[in-house]
């Protein structure tokens, strides 16, 4: 698999039994689309070919398959693949998606390139911060802030009332965190020594870690005896030494519900999906390129 993908011409895809066929108006890179290219999830998922990138997705039904009920053709919606196997993607002009998970109805006033850049990202960080449970004044330190789901955390984590110490570069990185939210966050340079800078912030210890980025069982230690660190990078309870410490491996489930919270949050202006750059079909190799140098934020891809 090359590490960056190429764009080509394959068959146009049909809904099968509880299958929606959507033509894609937008979709995003995520570091799993990244790592797919790479070939890094070789032996660790099966790969049928032609195989096409892409989890995120959002645009309109085209059509739907035997027994489907609750969507209909032309009807706006948004989501996230999570088929079992590499194969099918979004970063295409049309794909299929089972009508009973990883999609839902587009609420009005958003529109579909935001769409497609929110759902496995923001999916991300909210099992993430409900698997944390963070409680109002409690101090997270959310590792990888300057990326997607990081950046949909910090603002997550705010509105829980939590107090926000994030990794970021000083300069435009550091810009980019604090422009998320009204509320003060404070900021570790991870081009630093982040521990020192963590501890002069939080002598007594973070209550919880959102690791993004970064040496796992490392940022561990910056936790208060009976803190809590969630991880959706394979970090392990056997990886992390700290006895009193949880540890919560986190697999993002895009269900119908947690979809439409998502939505709902967006589209009211509560919660701002970063959107840095948008690049159409054609340019998606240089969106890949773009994300693996560290561009900040989500990258998003029209498709139509």
């Amino acid at each position: 698999v090359p590490a960056t993908p190429a764009v080509t011409d394959i068959g146009m895809p049909a809904p099968g039994e509880g299958e929606v066929l959507v033509q894609v108006a937008a979709s995003s890179v995520n570091g799993f689309d990244v790592a797919v290219a790479g070939g890094l999830l070789q032996g660790m998922m099966e790969h049928r070919f032609p195989l096409v990138v892409g989890k995120d997705f959002a645009g309109a039904v085209a059509a739907v398959g035997e027994g489907v009920s609750g969507f209909e053709i032309g009807q706006q919606v948004y989501g996230v693949l999570m088929p079992p196997f590499l194969g099918p993607g979004a970063m295409a002009e049309y794909v299929t998606v089972p009508a009973s998970y990883g999609i839902c109805p587009l609420p009005g006033g958003l529109d579909p390139r935001t769409a497609g850049a929110l759902g496995l990202a923001g999916t991300a960080a909210l099992d993430s911060l409900d698997a944390l449970a963070l409680g109002e004044g409690e101090t997270v330190l959310i590792s990888g802030a300057t990326g997607g789901v990081g950046a949909l955390a910090v603002q997550l984590a705010t509105a829980r009332g939590a107090r926000v110490i994030a990794t970021a570069r000083p300069g435009a990185e550091a810009d980019f965190v604090t422009g998320l939210v009204d509320a003060p966050v404070r900021l570790a340079d991870y081009s630093g020594d982040v521990s020192a800078q963590v501890r002069e912030l939080a002598p007594e210890g973070v209550d919880a870690v959102l690791h993004l980025a970064g040496d796992g069982a490392q940022l561990a230690t910056l936790l208060r005896p009976g803190g809590r660190i969630a991880s959706p990078l394979g970090l392990t309870a056997d990886a992390v030494q700290a006895g009193s410490v949880t540890v919560h491996s986190i697999l993002a489930d895009p269900n119908p519900k947690t979809l439409s919270a998502l939505a709902e949050q967006a589209a009211s202006g509560a919660l701002r999906v970063p959107v840095t750059a948008t690049y159409t079909l054609d340019q998606a190799p240089k969106a890949f390129g773009d994300f693996a140098a560290g561009a900040v934020g989500k990258l998003a891809v029209t498709c139509s």
